[in-house]
């Protein structure tokens, strides 16, 4: 919580300040209420009371408690306006890092971990903001200046709350250390639960193709019986609170009065009725300072999660973002790719998934990657827009290396088609010319890109392009998706185009027509494009077959077939030698 605090700013120190002030004044008025009381004890136990002594110190007693409550009520309102502050820096800064993140980083969280810290998590720091941070300092200052007001009446009515107060913390103390590995490992199960409801939600088809309903029912009842468990016993443990502090607190009332009849017989009868008096504003101190420590059991209650939660949230705040960019001045824009002695290792260091990888592709040029599943082909394009970092070796975008590009620069020469076609939720127009306001997307541009794209079937849909896409394009087919998507990049207008097997959702003749769009459309365009099928990349410029993150082969389509084995049993496995 202190890191929070250290990025205070101006305007929340000034919020800090007034709501100290409002505190402070509301404790003040708390403490002096039992003085009213005291008086009017006295003055009716010593028989001299007056109408005007009941309507005096009644007054001033329900005058003090309007204050106190608009104290109060202003004090929520800053302290809400301070928590919400809070959790929105904080949602920003997270969206923020985790648009750094590589591929790296976004292995070390999952998905639904990464939903859970930016909402969940935030959420709880949230609420111990607008309730806990008001009571975490309301509370010591009501216990302290509450047992220095009583300190000076009486040893043993003080000796008597010092016990309970004792007793408190010691209870609660316990409670804390029991319950805080829970709320540590309750957030781990809600990532569970998140977890394994995403799953579900994603593949419902398949769940229900494979009749498999009661085995996903069965993996969720686990984890959220884990985190039932979980919850239970925190709850359970909580729940000893109010009973045992209520017991302490009745024991203490119990214990003034008992104390309070002894000095009053013991006393002369002419200091009877301040004693009495003193009595009855003791035992609203005493009240008062309990009271403090229920607050604080409020606070013990939040402050082990939200401390949880915030270390989750620092997690993805203090996770070191491996792709750090360059700041060398930008080549003129060409569209050529180098690759130099390229290696690349999994996260472990264990692995090697590329290795001594070089090649070049020209300005224009159409190369195609092509080998088996788990071959490298994916992991090797996206080094380019540096997706991942090589480990060895150098990738040149424009002859310079692409550690030295500013990001926003190089990927602005790259545009990428992911194997899995990926639309947002907003119009078809909106995805196609992504990150781009609608007052500035140039009409002429979107039309040439969905031609190209052979995606006219927009035009046939009823709103054509303000035609709503849902989160994900599920209201489209995978070859609809691909073909936006491709348009997509097209609209785009860089100079290197990679095709991460885009093609596979196609039929063969939107395949070829689509190429030799491209072909004819965007002469001056770098395309890479990763294929399983023969007929995509037979007529590339050149053709790279990948075999456990090696080049085993380079060349034309009729080169490789004489020249590499693998590519030739590739190509047998698809069409017969005379189609080849």
């Amino acid at each position: 919580m202190i890191k929070i605090i250290k990025q205070f700013r101006f305007i929340d120190w000034m919020l800090v300040i007034f709501i100290l002030s409002l505190i402070v004044t509301e404790v003040w008025i708390d403490l002096k209420i039992p003085d009213y009381t005291m008086l009017l004890t006295q003055s009716v136990a010593s028989g001299q009371a007056t109408n005007n002594d009941i309507l005096t110190n009644g007054g001033w007693m329900l005058l003090y408690s309007l204050f106190s409550l608009i104290c109060t009520i202003f004090c929520v309102l800053l302290c809400t306006r301070l928590a919400s502050t809070i959790s929105f820096r904080l949602r920003e800064q997270v969206y923020d890092k985790v648009s750094q993140f590589s591929n790296c980083e976004m292995r070390k969280f999952s998905i639904a971990s990464l939903v859970t810290r930016s909402t969940n998590d935030i959420t709880q720091i949230q609420m111990f903001f607008a309730i806990g941070f008001q009571i975490l300092i309301k509370a010591p200052i009501m216990a302290i200046w509450g047992i220095c007001k009583i300190s000076s009446t009486s040893i043993e009515w003080t000796l008597s709350t010092l016990i309970c107060v004792f007793l408190i913390v010691v209870f609660i103390t316990i409670l804390v250390l029991i319950c805080l590995p829970k709320f540590k490992k309750m957030q781990i199960l809600i990532d569970n639960v998140n977890n394994a409801t995403r799953e579900n939600v994603s593949g419902i088809r398949v769940v229900h193709a494979f009749n498999a309903e009661n085995y996903q029912q069965e993996k969720f009842e686990k984890v959220n019986t884990d985190l039932f468990k979980t919850q239970l016993f925190t709850i359970k443990g909580i729940s000893l609170l109010m009973p045992v502090i209520t017991l302490l607190m009745n024991g203490l009332t119990l214990a003034i009065y008992w104390i309070g009849a002894i000095l009053i017989n013991n006393a002369p009868v002419l200091e009877r009725a301040m004693i009495l008096g003193n009595m009855t504003a003791f035992t609203q101190y005493a009240l008062l300072i309990i009271m403090s420590f229920i607050l604080l059991v409020v606070v013990f209650i939040m402050l082990p999660r939200a401390m949880v939660a915030y270390k989750r949230v620092q997690e993805v705040l203090s996770c070191k973002v491996s792709i750090v960019e360059g700041s060398a001045p930008s080549p003129e824009r060409v569209g050529t790719v180098e690759f130099r002695n390229v290696g690349l290792k999994s996260d472990s260091g264990n692995v090697e998934i590329l290795s001594n990888i070089s090649f070049t592709i020209k300005k224009g040029e159409h190369v195609a990657i092509i080998g088996a599943t788990g071959s490298g082909k994916t992991s090797l394009i996206d080094l380019i827009p540096r997706f991942t970092e090589a480990t060895s070796g150098a990738v040149l975008v424009d002859n310079m290396n692409v550690k030295d590009y500013k990001l926003d620069d190089l990927q602005t020469r790259v545009a990428v088609i992911t194997q899995k076609a990926i639309l947002f939720k907003g119009s078809i127009k909106d995805n196609i010319a992504y990150g781009e306001e609608e007052q500035s997307i140039d009409k002429e541009r979107l039309k040439q890109a969905i031609d190209i794209a052979e995606a006219e079937f927009i035009y046939d849909l009823p709103d054509k392009l303000e035609t709503e896409s849902a989160q994900g394009g599920t209201n489209f087919s995978g070859g609809q998706k691909q073909r936006i998507s491709i348009a997509r990049a097209i609209y785009k207008n860089a100079d290197i185009i990679i095709f991460d097997d885009s093609f596979s959702a196609l039929d063969y003749k939107t395949d070829l027509t689509l190429r030799q769009n491209i072909r004819q459309h965007l002469p001056d365009k770098t395309i890479i494009i990763i294929a399983q099928r023969i007929g995509t990349i037979k007529n590339a410029d050149k053709i790279i077959v990948l075999d456990n993150g090696k080049i085993v082969g380079m060349g034309s389509h009729n080169e490789l077939l004489k020249t590499c084995p693998i590519y030739n049993q590739i190509a047998l496995s698809q069409l017969s030698k005379e189609e080849l």
